[in-house]
């Protein structure tokens, strides 16, 4: 039993309770960062935790109604068999050290897609409460219904069988990237249905490239049971927190690190690496608030809750997403 790795699990799995999302995109580059695993084992070791992890919020969903089984259907039909196929693709681009370093090189790509994937998908989410807001619609209008969608056949299953695959090699994507498709395609469908839909859609997401790990992959019992050990308490924890902690601070928290997590995975140098991070730390605040002034909101979240009864966060179950809390910041 490796202490260091529960610890590791339990900060993750606060972070999954508080954001919903964040499992896969943050534990997997620390296994590889901070404690040496070969990102093959990573992989496969964080993906049997994560399988487990994901029907918590996925049952909250379906009790709620916010979830469109058609979406699901269509989804799965795609990702299911390209998660299942992940590791054999991975696998058959070469043995040994070859193996680890493309799953380490798509690794760093899917994290910085994930990193930029969390602020558009803050932005989108601003433009559509400066739409209702246009449109005369309150902010404590109640959107638990999942709405009625005409389901795009081909692109909903193109979305699933990219996002499956690239969860089956690098166990990130099941969250943060796959929403972010479904924003584009979807952009009419309600925060809350988004969320739910993406939830239970990864439940036989994961499950299938857990499986295909356990028997193809680099699996290790120990690894999985020491994370398993730290994350289940911290989703419940990070769940119970997730009304006292502003969304919107979680997930710039959550994208500067895979920020910092996919250049150093892609070997980029320390000074070149602290650099950007400075400029995102100094160019990134003043942009928002521009944009957030543009689009009629104050510059700061604080000044529009300070203006408001409302309280600013509503409790959320774990695996719930930070965006049916509103108002966004």
């Amino acid at each position: 039993m490796n202490w260091w790795l529960t610890f590791a699990g339990l900060i993750v799995g606060v972070v999954v309770g508080m954001t919903g999302m964040g499992g896969g995109a943050l534990m997997t580059p620390i296994l590889v960062i901070f404690f040496g695993i070969q990102p093959l084992a990573a992989v496969s070791s964080d993906l049997v935790a994560a399988a487990i992890m994901k029907p918590v919020g996925s049952v909250v969903h379906l009790r709620r109604g916010t979830v469109n089984l058609a979406l699901v259907k269509w989804l799965c039909i795609g990702s299911v068999p390209c998660a299942f196929a992940g590791v054999f693709v991975a696998k058959a681009i070469g043995p040994g050290a070859r193996v680890n370093d493309v799953i380490q090189f798509v690794l760093g790509i899917a994290l910085l897609v994930a990193s930029a994937s969390l602020i558009v998908k803050a932005y989108l989410s601003m433009l559509e409460r400066a739409r209702r807001r246009a449109d005369g619609v309150s902010d404590d209008t109640d959107y638990t219904a999942a709405p009625v969608v005409d389901v795009h056949i081909l692109r909903t299953v193109a979305i699933g069988a990219i996002g499956g695959l690239l969860v089956g090699m690098t166990s990130v994507g099941s969250g943060s990237l796959i929403i972010i498709a479904l924003i584009a395609v979807y952009p009419r469908l309600q925060p809350s249905s988004l969320v739910g839909t993406d939830l239970v859609q990864a439940v036989p997401l994961v499950a299938s490239a857990a499986l295909a790990h356990v028997l193809f992959g680099d699996f290790h019992l120990g690894i999985t049971v020491s994370l398993l050990i730290g994350c289940l308490p911290g989703v419940y924890l990070g769940a119970t927190l997730s009304s006292r902690v502003p969304g919107g601070i979680i997930r710039r928290a959550l994208a500067f690190v895979l920020l910092a997590s996919g250049l150093k995975l892609l070997d980029f140098s320390n000074f070149t690496t602290v650099v950007i991070l400075v400029v995102v730390v100094v160019v990134g605040p003043p942009v928002w608030m521009w944009l957030r002034h543009r689009h009629g909101f104050p510059p700061l979240a604080s000044q529009e809750q300070a203006g408001d009864d409302r309280p600013d966060t509503v409790e959320l179950p774990a695996g719930s997403d930070p965006g049916d809390r509103r108002p966004e910041s």
